[in-house]
């Protein structure tokens, strides 16, 4: 069992619990599960982008993803309905926690010019996304083997009825939101 389930379990939960005045234990937020999402563009020009991307991912989720095909065909896009243009993976169970570790307490530190998380990123349902504009920062890639740094979006889906209870959920594992209070 990672390390932040069992500090979730045998002390967050119970402050959660007394903090938020709730009435039971199974109100207390959780994680639900993580989703990792890349959007590559040029997969319309370059067939190769997509399984470097695929490796990319691979790499640092410890889990195969899946590539998303085009819905609709967009013209001024060059894209056809059908046609490769992302690669997703959605991580449960030990992976999201251990991610979730990785991505707090590694990933965010080494974040160039990283001066926290906006607190307005919630999505009014107690998810939070977060978008980290080069892939090198997790520590699995290994930077002198990079062809292109890639952008990457991470969703973090929470049992939090509102983004309220989220925050505060995420506050107590030292999630580095924007001290800001103009902020919001």
């Amino acid at each position: 069992m990672s390390r932040l389930r069992d500090e979730y379990k045998n002390k967050i939960r119970k402050e959660l619990l007394k903090e938020c005045e709730l009435s039971n234990i199974m109100q207390v937020p959780t994680l639900e599960k993580m989703v990792i999402n890349v959007g590559v563009s040029e997969a319309t020009t370059n067939g190769e982008a997509i399984e470097d991307v695929v490796g990319i991912l691979t790499e640092i989720s410890g889990q195969k993803p899946v590539i998303n095909k085009a819905k609709k065909a967009v013209s001024s896009f060059k894209v056809r309905a059908g046609m490769d243009i992302g690669v997703s993976v959605t991580l449960r169970g030990d992976r999201m926690w251990d991610f979730f570790d990785k991505l707090v307490n590694i990933v965010m530190p080494r974040t160039k010019d990283f001066r926290g998380l906006p607190v307005g990123a919630f999505d009014g349902s107690g998810n939070y996304s977060i978008g980290v504009e080069d892939h090198t920062v997790f520590p699995e890639v290994d930077a002198n083997n990079v062809r292109k740094i890639r952008s990457l979006q991470v969703t973090i889906v929470t049992t939090a009825k509102d983004d309220k209870l989220a925050k505060i959920f995420l506050d107590k594992f030292g999630f580095p939101f924007r001290k800001d209070v103009n902020e919001g």
